[in-house]
């Protein structure tokens, strides 16, 4: 089976807005065992849409389509594709009435233009819409007379937004794929995440001990972004489920902790999890990464249940009436270092209560180094029942990626050692 994903929209080609759709809808379909074969960008305008979607049907048995299903001006993708198959758009009543009942139910009147939502193509399947107004649409091409032969493919339009094309497509799409195409064979799709270890030093950790594997067919992948390297394991056959379980311990038991979760886990989410199950507590005491850890940690649910405090004591006068850092000791040591991250971690958890406190003390940069301190050193401690430990890092990024490493470096510091208490 082939699959082709369009994109559509000028704003994703100006670069106002990421392209998050490839990789997510990517990403899905490969878990499901249903790889894409092509992504295409295109912009609004009439003839990249028609010329996009002419070539993708001559070549895929499925094409996925995002955005332009809205009721703006530039919302022409239902229009232009009907156009191009001869399929009249006609009116949906059943559209237009959740279309009325979106709006009503927030107290707000119905735009006119929202009509256009409702303009169906002739002999397509509306895939309703529970977060917006535009309903998806799935049309079978059969004759398909761009495709070789004429052999049938099936073309799935998607609204635009994130919030509303994610429960579409997981909902309504990806089941009817899985009905409409089933799998021949068996085939496993598995993702480690990993932190502490780089992309290169990973393959050179565990591609030798995987070799096995490989040479039987199965696709080892790395997919290395800030702070982190994905490992990814895929097999196809009656013992692929087998072959990828192979492959993640074997990979586990090389990579220890590096190891701290699987699929689209984020480490912040493991840490609350296993902090929850524990029932233990955490505090923070950041500088230079100004709450950047705290907001990570506070956007996964349940963080409250484990999360006490975090205090960004940037100047050194809040490291001292915050935290107890000794006068003394930023003056004979300075602001970055190990005694002020230690101190720093004592005291958040002191004042906090907390079972564990994190800390970060560094030079983000571009000016504030010297020949001792560069520019990007970094000192972090964890403070914890069994005592305090500090480690240093050197992390020459701009200021943003500054900020996300150290502190993906301080929570894995934490992930490690709640790692080894289980141990």
């Amino acid at each position: 089976m082939t699959i082709e994903i369009l994109n559509t929209g000028s704003e994703l080609l100006l670069g106002r807005i990421l392209n998050t759709h490839q990789q997510w809808l990517c990403a899905r379909l490969t878990q499901a065992g249903y790889p894409v074969t092509r992504q295409v960008l295109v912009s609004d305008r009439s003839d990249d849409i028609q010329q996009a979607v002419r070539e993708a049907l001559g070549r895929a048995d499925l094409v996925i389509t995002t955005g332009g299903l809205g009721p703006t001006c530039d919302d022409i993708t239902r229009e232009r594709i009907a156009e191009l198959l001869d399929r009249p758009l006609e009116f949906d009543a059943s559209v237009s009435q959740s279309v009325q009942a979106f709006f009503r139910s927030r107290g707000r009147p119905v735009p006119p233009r929202t009509r256009v939502e409702a303009m169906v193509p002739k002999g397509a399947v509306v895939l309703p819409n529970g977060h917006g107004t535009a309903p998806g649409l799935r049309l079978g091409v059969a004759p398909n007379p761009f495709r070789p032969g004429g052999g049938p493919s099936w073309l799935v339009m998607l609204p635009g937004p994130p919030r509303e094309l994610r429960p579409m497509f997981d909902d309504q799409v990806l089941p009817w794929i899985a009905s409409e195409f089933p799998l021949e064979g068996g085939f496993a799709c598995r993702t480690l995440k990993t932190s502490g270890i780089g992309e290169s030093n990973m393959e050179e950790l565990i591609s030798g001990p995987l070799r096995h594997l490989t040479d039987r067919g199965m696709d080892l992948g790395f997919c290395a972004r800030v702070g982190e390297v994905d490992v990814r394991f895929v097999a196809r056959g009656a013992d692929a489920s087998s072959v990828v379980a192979e492959a993640e311990s074997i990979t586990r038991r090389l990579a220890g902790d590096a190891v701290f979760g699987e699929q689209d886990e984020v480490l912040e989410g493991v840490l609350v999890r296993e902090l929850t199950r524990r029932r233990q507590t955490l505090a923070l005491a950041e500088s230079c990464t100004g709450g950047h850890i705290a907001h990570r940690l506070t956007n996964v649910p349940g963080a409250s249940a484990v999360f006490l405090a975090g205090y960004v004591t940037y100047a050194n006068t809040a490291k001292v009436r915050t935290l107890g850092v000794r006068e003394e000791t930023l003056r004979e040591s300075g602001a970055v270092s190990e005694a002020v991250a230690r101190q720093m971690a004592e005291g958040a958890r002191a004042v906090s209560g907390a079972d564990w406190a994190l800390s970060v003390t560094g030079i983000a940069g571009p000016s504030g180094g010297t020949p001792d301190k560069p520019v990007g050193t970094v000192w972090m401690a964890l403070a914890g029942p069994a005592g305090t430990e500090a480690v240093q890092r050197l992390n020459r990024f701009d200021r943003e990626t500054f900020k996300f490493t150290t502190g993906q470096q301080a929570m894995h510091l934490l992930f490690q050692h709640l790692n080894r208490a289980e141990s």
